[in-house]
């Protein structure tokens, strides 16, 4: 008896059935004070609640600079409160720390000043739970703003993954000058560009952003006559005609763009017997649309010019070529023009969603029934005994996933090039085709709870509505979807914590651990017909890309990449456009350190890109 009530004690439910207090709880052992995530330790130890922090409700800024947020005025009063009345005190507004302090507590004018003035060049740092990563947590410079909510600049939306849907962020100050430092030099949002997964760019617009920048630089049909194209000395003189309406947004021009770095295929053609350029004296006349120049407007002279109209991978590999030629002020100058100029143009653009954007395609009816007849003929053949249950399954899965896309395409055919969802979808800012074949095309087959492939078909879209056997069956998909990403939350959670609890003293301790092993890397496979095959390269981006090599990568006698070279773009494009079909890379497997890794076998430190 008394053994069980010391078990209890120190660790209840370890043996047996638990003792349980009033309303059968079971009742909290010792143990159970101090383990997971609610007890001693997590709890109180290693997070404490701190003094000089806040949190509130988030709201878009999109007049911030990239390394600014938002502060309300009342929050940062509270927040600066000790800045604020040393200061009052110093300039003689308040005799001593008591009446600074009432001074502050009554708000007066003076205040407001003050506050203003102890927060230049003072970061604070915002954080969104849960933190997944470093870029979870970022400095910014304050600036003081009216209402309630924080504001914060679009482009960290992606690294904190927050939206405005009522997410709150939580502000820290940090005090000493140590602190400070940090926050402005490791911490501040326009010095953490890269993402320390993949090593590109995570400050990179999206949607509205996306929209605008794709709506600024489609063209309209170029005119057949050469003649007929309005030509301009200089940048300034299109936009003045386009404001004064002689020439639209989106219509083709030639216009000369002195001092402007432009890609090889728009540089004139050798001319003269002597190879000497025909223009080599005059500012080349170049072919684009207003809008295009308006877009070119936000790079650097030094930045080739882009002559075609942009999509959102367009965007990041810009951002990236950005990143890597130019220095950190000059980016953020860059990112900060491409938001402003995305958001003016999706205003300017007007675009919506209204129902007759969904158009479904008058064919429809025909394919359904031309597929309908196939499945026909087949169930005929099973009803005789010709094929098994399992090849009537296979048929119809087959007959009805050739119906769907077929479906798919014509109504891809059906919208025009300007039609707001098509532009949506297309230019990557919001859904994608699939989503649209579901409201304007079919539904198409979907799974049951098991997640076998049903062989009927929804044949109905959103837009003509689905009947109830068709809504009944579909729910299946969607509520398996919400549980599984519940589910998953959880058990990542609890992966990453003890893969960080593992991975604690593997740090980079020297330069080079001499190791010749290697982790091989497919890079293109052979093809039947006697070719070759790269494998794509976002695959390869995570590979090979950042990683030093651990043999010399050759094709036949050709050396491509020698031992021990950082693979950056370039290097992997050179491997990929070469004909080598297995590259070896070091690893920190394959590392032959006695603690930690070394710096060859870790490779690129994908948050700096050193």
């Amino acid at each position: 008896m008394l053994q069980e009530a010391v078990d209890a004690l120190f660790d209840n439910g370890r043996r047996g059935r638990p003792v349980t207090g009033p309303g059968n709880r079971p009742l909290k052992s010792l143990s159970d004070m101090l383990k997971g995530k609610q007890g001693r330790f997590r709890q109180n130890l290693l997070g404490k609640r701190v003094d000089y922090s806040g949190r509130s409700v988030i709201v878009v800024g999109p007049q911030l600079r990239l390394h600014q947020c938002g502060l309300p005025k009342q929050m940062a009063l509270e927040l600066f409160k000790p800045f604020v009345m040393k200061r009052l005190v110093d300039m003689n507004l308040a005799q001593n720390i008591k009446s600074a302090k009432r001074m502050v507590e009554r708000a007066r004018p003076q205040v407001w000043d003050v506050l203003e003035e102890v927060i230049q060049e003072h970061p604070v740092m915002l954080n969104r739970a849960p933190t997944l990563h470093r870029l979870g947590i970022q400095a910014f410079e304050p600036v003081l703003v009216e209402g309630k909510a924080i504001q914060i600049h679009p482009l960290v939306c992606s690294a904190f993954n927050a939206d405005f849907d009522g997410d709150q962020m939580a502000v820290h100050v940090p005090l000493s000058a140590e602190a400070q430092a940090e926050a402005r030099i490791l911490m501040l949002s326009a010095n953490n560009i890269l993402s320390p997964a993949h090593g590109r760019p995570i400050a990179v617009p999206t949607q509205d952003m996306v929209l605008g920048i794709y709506y600024l630089t489609i063209a309209n049909p170029r005119p057949e006559k050469d003649e007929d194209i309005p030509r301009f000395s200089s940048a300034d003189e299109a936009l003045m005609a386009l404001d004064s309406g002689r020439v639209d947004l989106h219509d083709t021009i030639k216009v000369r763009l002195p001092g402007k770095a432009l890609p090889p295929e728009m540089l004139p053609k050798a001319a003269n017997g002597d190879g000497e350029a025909k223009e080599r004296t005059r500012t080349t006349l170049v072919e684009t649309t207003v809008g295009r120049v308006i877009f070119n407007d936000s790079f650097p002279l030094a930045f080739e010019y882009v002559n075609h109209h942009v999509q959102k991978g367009d965007v990041a590999a810009i951002v990236d070529q950005c990143v890597s030629r130019f220095d950190r002020a000059m980016v953020e100058t860059v990112l900060d023009n491409l938001k402003s100029q995305g958001f003016h143009y999706s205003t300017r653009a007007g675009v919506t969603i209204g129902i007759d954007d969904v158009i479904t395609p008058k064919e429809k009816g025909k394919i359904l029934d031309l597929h309908e007849k196939r499945a026909d003929k087949i169930e005929g053949q099973y009803r005789k005994g010709i094929i098994t249950d399992e090849e009537r399954r296979q048929e119809l899965i087959q007959i009805w996933t050739e119906a769907t896309d077929e479906v798919k395409d014509a109504m891809e055919a059906t919208f025009t090039e300007r039609n707001p969802i098509y532009m949506m979808a297309y230019s990557g800012a919001r859904g994608n085709i699939m989503q649209i074949r579901q409201i304007a095309g079919m539904r198409g087959l979907v799974a049951n709870p098991k997640g076998e492939i049903i062989p009927r078909p929804i044949k109905a879209n959103f837009r003509e509505g689905l009947t109830v056997l068709e809504y009944f069956i579909s729910t299946h998909g969607a509520r398996k979807g919400l549980a599984d990403t519940a589910l998953r939350t959880a058990d990542s959670g609890y992966l990453t914590r003890r893969l960080v609890d593992v991975a604690q003293e593997v740090i980079v301790r020297e330069e080079d651990c001499g190791s010749d092993r290697g982790i091989p890397v497919r890079v293109a496979t052979p093809t039947p017909s006697g070719g070759l095959a790269v494998v794509p390269q976002s695959i390869l981006d995570t590979k090979l890309f950042g990683r030093v090599l651990a043999e010399d990568a050759k094709h036949g006698r050709t050396m491509v990449a020698p031992k021990g070279t950082l693979v950056g773009d370039a290097e992997l494009r050179a491997i990929m456009d070469s004909g080598v079909e297995v590259a070896s890379m070091r690893s920190a497997l394959t590392c032959d350190a006695v603690v930690g890794v070394c710096q060859m076998c870790y490779g690129r430190n994908m948050a700096t890109g050193r």
